[in-house]
């Protein structure tokens, strides 16, 4: 093995995604660091971590915020890089800038490209002055009655979004002239509640829309290739549950627009690391870029398996300055990959979060399916994070494999303790609109009365409970008094 890029780096983050980074540093050679607020302290991620530094804060979350905590453990640990994940700091500029000031590399985009696109209209007019498409849109002036002037000129339905945040969060769809003054104050007072910039700006919204996003990667000196693109268009209040790569019947023809311009705006930004370059497309085949996500996303695993690559490897070896591992001619996909987000919520009760105790954990083992989770067994599942517990990502030599086996993976998925929305994405995977490839970001409202559960009454509810536990060996044994060594043996028979 060649010596490693970095000897240690500490993961600034927690769950899954900080467990997957792990992985990689340990195929890597490099040795890991981990932090965790008080709570988590037998998390997973912090027991496959070389080392772990508790941070202090009110509540967990906040000690994932905790930027001067987090760089006094990187530095402490004799870590000589950061990765940052996503979520929680991944896409803070001011992070970023700390990271470098204390003579740490960030394994991510500098704090300049960082601030350029992290607001939604500096990024927008970047991309606008590098022959991008855009939506026709309005910029908040300052003026709330010129800038509803200037709305209402551009014609309806308007999506009013917060420049300075993302997630659905100061996001609202405005169908007439009637709506749009209350519709601008709300989003601008929710922008402001939850990124501290009220700003709002306006821009058509493209009825049925689909969400592609293309997978970056840049070397900072005005090198930039794409991994394909992704389809993310399965969402339930503005957020993503099911992602796939490359695109549900997308001509070939567009797709390599879409990527090529989303190549031409990292090469411009003199981006470095990975990104995603996302879009929204009508079917009239018009596209336009909604956002540049400045860090590696939720959905990556996808990209991974057409690809072949390690996307955290990748990033690594960029942030280290060995440069783009291959070229764009050497970049090539094979067959199809879907990713279903398993949420603790409730698809029955408009996607509310829920809590409890993982009581149970059981995964399908097959060599194309991959589980991306942080669980263990006793495990509280609690309010202080995103409902989002783990990633089954399956591939499949074309789409339709890959929706059978990611149907049939999710069946054969078992957590107990915790509802979530295993069953509904079943039923999502095997409705016929998606099958067929019709995706939009409103699949989810316009199906609404074809996903709901199939009926199922109390007596053979019980009965199949009960078939359920007495497959399960723990349940025999704790039931039947089976004694060590005969319990380990299983179903062996005389």
């Amino acid at each position: 093995m060649t010596s490693p890029l970095f000897k240690k780096v500490l993961v600034a983050n927690r769950g899954e995604i900080a467990c997957r980074v792990m992985r990689t540093l340990v195929e890597m050679g490099i040795a890991s660091v981990a932090i965790h607020h008080r709570v988590e302290a037998r998390a997973k991620h912090v027991r496959l971590a070389d080392e772990a530094v508790e941070i202090a804060g009110d509540t967990p979350v906040a000690a994932h915020l905790d930027i001067d905590r987090i760089i006094e453990a990187a530095r402490s640990t004799g870590a000589d890089a950061i990765h940052p994940g996503y979520g929680f700091l991944s896409e803070n500029a001011r992070f970023a800038q700390a990271v470098a000031d204390a003579g740490l590399t960030f394994i991510g985009p500098d704090a300049e490209t960082i601030s350029l696109m992290g607001d939604k209209i500096s990024a927008r007019n970047f991309a606008e002055a590098h022959g991008v498409p855009v939506a026709p849109s309005v910029m908040p002036t300052g003026d709330l009655d010129a800038f509803i002037a200037q709305a209402e000129g551009i014609g309806f339905p308007l999506l009013i979004k917060a420049a300075a945040g993302g997630g659905g969060k100061g996001m609202s769809i405005v169908r007439s002239a009637s709506q749009l003054r209350e519709a601008a104050r709300l989003a601008s007072s929710e922008a402001q509640r939850y990124f501290g910039d009220g700003r709002v700006y306006a821009e058509t919204y493209v009825e049925r829309p689909r969400h592609i996003e293309v997978q970056v990667l840049g070397d900072g000196k005005g090198g930039a290739i794409h991994l394909f693109e992704r389809e993310c268009s399965v969402q339930r209040r503005f957020q993503k549950i099911i992602e796939e790569a490359p695109s549900a019947n997308l001509p070939a023809k567009l797709a390599a627009d879409i990527c090529e311009s989303a190549v031409r705006l990292a090469a411009a930004a003199n981006y470095k690391n990975a990104g995603t370059v996302e879009y929204i497309l009508g079917a009239d085949g018009r596209y336009f870029f909604l956002e540049m996500n400045t860090r590696l996303q939720v959905e990556h695993p996808v990209t991974e398996m057409i690809t072949g690559l390690d996307l955290v490897r990748c990033q690594i070896e960029i942030a280290a300055g060995s440069g783009l591992p291959l070229t764009q001619a050497q970049v090539t996909a094979t067959g199809h990959a879907i990713e279903c987000r398993v949420c603790a919520e409730n698809p029955d009760n408009d996607f509310m979060p829920e809590t409890g105790v993982v009581k149970y954990l059981g995964v399908p083992e097959e060599p194309w399916l991959r589980f991306e989770n942080a669980l263990d067994q006793g495990q509280k599942v609690t309010a202080d994070f995103d409902p989002m517990l783990a990633k089954l990502v399956v591939h499949g030599a074309d789409r339709a494999e890959a929706v059978d086996r990611s149907i049939a993976a999710l069946d054969g998925l078992a957590l107990l303790g915790v509802k979530t929305n295993i069953d509904y994405l079943a039923r999502v995977l095997d409705h016929d609109a998606f099958r067929d490839g019709d995706l939009h970001t409103g699949f989810v409202a316009e199906h609404k009365s074809d996903l709901g559960p199939l009926p199922l009454d109390e007596t053979e509810l019980v009965q199949l409970l009960a078939a359920a536990a007495l497959g399960f060996r723990d349940f025999q044994n704790l039931a039947l008094g089976t004694p060590e060594p005969y319990s380990a043996i299983g179903g062996w028979r005389n």
